[in-house]
């Protein structure tokens, strides 16, 4: 898989989001299943559910999930080629309007980086925009230095001490 993907999603965000996960770019699960975070394997939505009590067994529960906490969730890559699902695969990238979505949501106060691929984008595209941001560990799989359990508590952590919960 080489060819230029476009990213299929819009933005999920509500006129009183005030913190927006930004990931990198949908998987090959994703693209497949057609919303964010499909990946059986990755801890997304896992992680979230444990730090909220909410439940996140189907696309509804997930949506009402941000929703209720007042979280939003995009991704950096507007379009790009790769080889398989992992952000490392990622090339010829462009990115989203994140000023735009930021202008028209002007109650987000925080983003919060879903993993290193997105953070180093962003500060690449949009270090110069004047909004607290953080860094969550990665939610995939592949990313297994920390287990689902370490990561729900840094997330946890994280998320309070910037106030995003």
């Amino acid at each position: 898989m080489s060819d230029t993907l476009e990213h299929p999603f819009d933005p999920i965000v509500f006129s009183d989001t005030k913190l927006l996960f930004l990931g990198s770019f949908p998987s090959i699960h994703s693209f497949e299943k057609g919303f964010y975070y499909a990946n059986p394997r990755n801890q997304f939505w896992q992680i979230l559910s444990r730090i909220t009590g909410y439940p996140v067994n189907n696309r509804d529960q997930r949506i009402w999930l941000l929703k209720a906490q007042r979280w939003g969730l995009w991704d950096m890559v507007r379009s790009c080629s790769r080889n398989n699902s992992l952000d490392s695969s990622l090339y010829d990238e462009e990115v989203n309007d994140i000023p735009s979505l930021l202008e028209r949501t002007p109650s987000i106060a925080k983003i919060a980086f879903t993993g290193r691929k997105a953070e180093a984008l962003y500060r690449l595209h949009f270090d110069h925009l004047d909004i607290e941001s953080l860094y969550l560990p990665s939610p995939s799989a592949a990313y297994a230095k920390m287990n689902l359990e370490t990561k729900a508590v840094a997330w946890r952590d994280r998320l309070i001490t910037a106030g995003g919960r």
